[in-house]
């Protein structure tokens, strides 16, 4: 195993979750505090025509949209916050995967690859990317949905799910993994008492 390159990545990926961390509150604090316009962008008129006398397409063109982008100008507090919604859940879920990952290979180094603590620690983290995943897609997809439809009511809002959700697949090999790897230490421990 090499100790050096798994110690670097280590600390890189305890430095980028630090950094995420730190997005994750600069991002907050500066949205709250912020006076601007709210914008999203919303689906719901896709494939919708555009009426072609205000669009410069040439004659017999048919213009379709594919997203629409609505902005509110001194928006309320429960739009800022949905606003936030739609950001800051990933950068919440990266960090904290991240940190869980750098325990992991920290883990690794202090006890070696094959031991009940790395074991353990690769289960929370399957665990933590398989539930925390669709949580975050949700917490997003929702605020999303709740910041058109305060914006556009008759788009409507409702519980929708945002992000990449094959990473439950990873997480879920990670708890498959960290169960048989714990219970190849048990075997090696049994076998080693029994010699």
């Amino acid at each position: 195993m090499n100790s050096r390159l798994t110690s670097m990545l280590a600390s890189v990926t305890f430095g980028l979750s630090v950094l995420s961390g730190l997005a994750f509150l600069g991002i907050g604090a500066s949205h709250m505090l912020d006076d601007g316009a709210v914008c999203v962008e919303t689906g719901f008129w896709a494939n919708a025509r555009l009426a072609p006398d205000g669009l410069p397409v040439g004659k017999g063109v048919e213009a379709t949209s594919s997203l629409t982008r609505l902005c509110q100008d001194s928006p309320s507090v429960g739009q800022r916050a949905a606003d936030l919604g739609g950001e800051l859940p990933w950068l919440l879920f990266g960090a904290i995967a991240l940190l869980l990952f750098s325990r992991l290979l920290t883990a690794v180094l202090k006890k070696g690859p094959f031991t009940e603590p790395v074991a353990r620690q690769l289960t929370v983290l399957g665990w933590v990317v398989a539930v925390g995943t669709p949580v975050a897609g949700l917490v997003v997809g929702w605020s999303q949905s709740w910041l058109v439809g305060s914006m556009a009511p008759v788009v409507g809002s409702g519980p929708e799910v945002s992000g990449p959700m094959v990473l439950v697949l990873a997480g879920l090999a990670g708890v498959i993994l960290g169960k048989i790897m714990r219970e190849g230490v048990r075997m090696r421990e049994d076998l080693e008492g029994t010699v």
